[in-house]
């Protein structure tokens, strides 16, 4: 019945996007602003009007249009683009606004005055690979003006668009002479490996001393990334031929072949320097992360290090979950050993046994695509601390997370979480603090800007009763990457302030920590021993009737042997822990 009610249409949908919104208004935020409210003003709303056409919503950059006919949308649409290309012929922009359009034809949903479905979805996603200046339809479409507009068209072939289930069609529309839509090279093929090209970074100072300092951040940025083992990354020579030109990240993405673009600016004002950073998935130009850093200018090469570290610490994870974001829409027969790791990596980081077993079986398909793995054999040694800890102590899960963590360390040379893995298992599991330690520091040997390695590595430190590291790679997880695996930093802050007798602090890292991972056990124990130990007997009984909510046959002395807790802690702790009623 629900669907008898739906109201539909046959409708033609004209989708129009700013190119380069971003780094305009990165630019000059007011100015954009002005001169795209004023091309809306004089040129596009008087366009649309005047072929009967309805503007269904306004976005910041773009606008979705709806016509009753496909010969008025596309007619609109050439105007549009010559009328524009007129008015950047006068000369009076520097870096002159350009729009993409794509147009479908299709069914709709007529929701309120919005319009939905597959229609209006294909439009989107055909906007999304018109070149910058011209207009992109569908086979439908070109079907239905053909032979009545005053254009030719190119067949460009069938294409894949992101979220629409079945390839789509598509032609270019032929502008004429003076044109945006050029010619271009083919689209290069992406590597099996995520890809990320560094541009530039726009130097907003309008001082061409600094320059310099713009220049020499992207290079040490590439440099960082480059040490990502499982990030392929453009070299300099190749993303610096961007440098002063007005680029679109779609256009840099096909020309380069990368998945990932990094774009930013940098402002100098008296004493203090402004920097922003912007990580795109080139094929839809989305925003994935974004970040702004204000520094007093003291030591240009210093900051120039620190900025640079905290960028490289922050792309990472958030590459890593476009990752998976990407894998989930990947059909499950085309999934490779990498594919087969990212699926399971959720899975993990819940740090709960359910998760864990779901989570080994991918990893153990992954290492049967691929034995020597390091990553593979990392998350695997992980799942199997997670279940010999949380579940029951037994053996052979003990004997696994040990196989696998030194499967990890030995084929995870050049790789920093294999590495960061194998080590936190070796630690915790078999007792080893001198070994974790050395695969630590390796893991950022090879990549010093490893949130990674100061989140996981500080609470394996922390629970091996190394006090003071423990909280500083706390604080340094926390400063690099504060989203990936926002508790563990926590953990770490907290039991080494509980060490130092600092109970207020180890009682407000754990808090945190149970914020930001409320299911995991370890959190509310730190809670309650450091409640008990400041004297808040009351509250600390409170913690502890949660950890027994959660698992019902916690004991201390259970608690302390699986994670491996030296008698310098395990005495103190466990003493807090009995105060606060749980049992031996």
């Amino acid at each position: 019945m629900a669907e008898e009610r739906l109201q539909r249409r046959l409708a033609a949908i004209l989708s129009i996007d700013v190119v380069g919104y971003s780094r305009l208004m990165g630019m000059d935020e007011a100015g954009t602003l002005s001169r795209l409210n004023a091309l809306r003003r004089e040129l596009v709303d008087p366009r649309i009007a005047a072929h009967s056409g309805r503007i269904v919503k306004l976005m910041g950059d773009g606008a979705l249009v709806e016509f009753a006919s496909a010969v008025d949308a596309v007619t609109c649409a050439i105007e549009i683009q010559k009328q524009l290309m007129e008015h950047d012929a006068g000369g009076s922009d520097a870096d002159p606004i350009r729009f993409r359009i794509g147009i479908n034809i299709g069914d709709i949903i007529i929701e309120g005055d919005d319009i939905l479905g597959d229609g209006v979805n294909i439009a989107v996603r055909i906007e999304g690979i018109a070149e910058p200046g011209g207009i992109s339809i569908s086979e439908d479409v070109w079907r239905q003006v053909q032979g009545k507009v005053a254009a030719d068209f190119v067949d460009i072939g069938e294409q894949s668009l992101k979220n629409i289930a079945t390839p789509v069609r598509v032609y270019r529309v032929q502008l004429g002479e003076g044109s945006a839509t050029k010619p271009t090279a083919p689209a290069l093929a992406l590597p099996d490996k995520p890809s990320i090209a560094v541009l530039p970074f726009q130097n907003m100072s309008g001082d061409v001393e600094q320059d310099y300092f713009c220049d020499g951040m992207v290079e040490e940025i590439i440099t960082g990334l480059s040490r990502i083992k499982w990030l392929f990354v453009i070299a300099r020579n190749s993303s610096f031929v961007y440098k002063g030109k007005s680029i679109d990240v779609r256009q840099v993405g096909r020309e380069l072949g990368v998945r990932y673009v990094l774009e930013g600016s940098v402002r100098k004002a008296a004493n203090r320097v402004r920097i922003t950073g912007q990580l795109i998935e080139a094929e839809s130009g989305a925003h994935l992360w974004a970040e702004r850093y204000d520094r007093p200018l003291e030591d240009v090469f210093a900051l120039q290090d620190e900025i640079t570290l905290s960028v490289v610490g922050a792309i990472e994870p958030s590459l890593r979950q476009a990752e998976i974001e990407r894998v989930k829409r990947k059909r499950p027969n085309s999934l490779d050993a990498y594919d087969l790791v990212l699926k399971a990596i959720p899975h993990i980081y819940t740090v709960m046994p359910e998760g864990a077993a779901k989570a080994i079986p991918l990893l153990t398909d992954a290492l049967a695509l691929e034995p020597d793995y390091a990553l593979a054999h990392g998350f695997a040694a992980w799942g199997h601390e997670i279940l010999f800890v949380r579940a029951g102590m037994h053996e052979e899960n003990r004997r696994s997370a040990i196989r696998h963590a030194h499967e990890a360390i030995a084929h995870g040379r050049g790789d920093a979480m294999a590495l960061t893995l194998g080590g936190f298992v070796v630690s915790i599991v078999e007792r080893d603090r001198v070994a974790a330690v050395e695969a630590f520091d390796a893991a950022l040997g090879v990549s010093p800007s490893s949130a990674f390695t100061y989140l996981l590595g500080g609470a394996a430190l922390g629970w091996a009763g190394e006090a003071e590291r423990a909280i500083t790679w706390g604080e340094r997880g926390l400063r690099l990457s504060p989203v990936d695996l926002p508790f563990g930093p926590f953990i770490a802050m907290s039991l080494g302030n509980f060490q130092l007798e600092h109970y207020t602090e180890a009682a407000n890292a754990a808090r945190r920590a149970i914020q930001a991972n409320p299911g995991f056990t370890a959190c509310h124990v730190l809670f309650a021993a450091a409640l008990a130990k400041s004297g808040r007997i009351d509250q600390a009984k409170a913690a502890a009737a949660n950890v027994l909510a959660l698992q019902p046959s916690f004991t201390v002395g259970g608690f302390c042997a699986g994670f491996g807790i030296p008698p310098p802690l395990a005495t103190p702790l466990s003493e807090a822990l009995h105060d606060a009623g749980l049992p031996e």
